[in-house]
């Protein structure tokens, strides 16, 4: 939302310095602000678990480009539910599937989880999350084909096919944001242990996931700097940073104030994860979560003004279904 206040800069000039905001100066200042010697930390680290942590920010770092795409053709509401959806899906599942075939002390595997009654709750709500998607896929099969007549200026970007195959490419690639956190786990073990040598008795750090972040977070700005710095040679759009013709000052705070923004939901999802684990059920809560607000937006867009009833029904039965997902989830993990 911030970004669309931004004027007359190419879209590559402003994600671009967003991203500084939200992957290199608001990440570290986080971190000495809540834990001690985090720098240090990082130094001490085995030069695998950086390596690993900053591939894993890497890869994320595509899908959080892929993911601008897919908002542009699809719209807030269906680009956020869809992309979201699936990176709701593989988040919650590959990590047990893959402690499946690695057992780690304190991980739950697939295995494990299929064996409960609440891991199979669990399941079944990643299930429902799922059976979500196709339902708001279908509402915007319905969408593309109520825009395709009397509507010539509504939506103008949205395609439906292109959306669709960028948004899961988008989901897919995000939810590696979920296995950086378990990559970079060693780090926060370090500084929970660290808290909680001088804080006996209070339980788990709330802040211990910040200094995975920093490194974490330098795997995303690698990816999207050099793919915004390759866009503005191709466009030619270096000299949006200096062109006095634009409100400079205004489009850099808005594009630091998206950043930093994206920043929090992290630093939060962060706080929550020390109490909760990062399971399938904070995770599919935290995108959930999101899912929720960008409908919120998209309501207020009017991104689904003109759309028949029936259409509006599939993409609410859809949403209801996302919101279902997390109650289930919630009450297996409370088993």
């Amino acid at each position: 939302m911030p970004f669309k206040k931004v004027k007359g800069w190419a879209w590559e000039s402003y994600w671009i310095v967003g991203g500084f905001f939200s992957w290199l100066i608001v990440p570290p200042v986080a971190a000495y602000l809540t834990i001690p010697a985090f720098a240090d930390i990082i130094d001490a680290a085995a030069p695998s678990v950086k390596a690993f942590t900053y591939s894993m920010g890497l890869i994320w770092g595509i899908g959080g480009l892929t993911y601008g795409l897919g908002v542009r053709y699809l719209g807030m509401s269906l680009g956020n539910s869809i992309t979201l959806g699936f990176c709701s899906a593989f988040g919650a599942l590959v990590p047990p599937i893959y402690y499946n075939f690695n057992p780690t002390e304190g991980k739950e595997s697939f295995s494990e989880m299929a064996a409960t009654s609440g891991g199979q709750l669990v399941l079944l709500g990643v299930l429902v999350c799922i059976l979500g998607i196709v339902f708001l896929g279908k509402a915007g099969l319905l969408k593309e084909k109520d825009f395709a007549v009397g509507h010539e200026d509504k939506d103008k970007d949205f395609n439906l096919v292109k959306g669709l195959v960028i948004a899961i490419i988008s989901g897919i690639l995000s939810s590696f944001f979920n296995f950086g956190i378990e990559a970079g786990k060693p780090m926060a073990d370090v500084a929970n242990e660290s808290w909680k040598a001088l804080n006996p008795g209070q339980g788990e750090f709330l802040f211990q996931n910040n200094v995975t972040y920093v490194v974490l977070l330098w795997g995303g700005l690698t990816t999207n700097f050099l793919w915004c710095m390759y866009l503005n040679f191709k466009n030619k759009t270096f000299g949006d940073y200096t062109n006095k013709s634009t409100p400079i000052t205004k489009n850099v705070l808005f594009a630091g104030l998206a950043g930093t923004v994206w920043f929090l939901q992290f630093f939060f999802y962060g706080m929550g994860e020390s109490k909760l684990g990062n399971g399938a059920s904070s995770w599919i809560l935290h995108m959930a979560t999101i899912i929720l607000t960008a409908n919120f937006w998209g309501f207020y867009l009017k991104e689904w003004t003109g759309v028949s009833k029936k259409t509006f029904r599939v993409f609410l039965f859809g949403i209801f279904l996302m919101l279902l997902s997390v109650v289930v989830v919630g009450i297996g993990n409370s088993l």
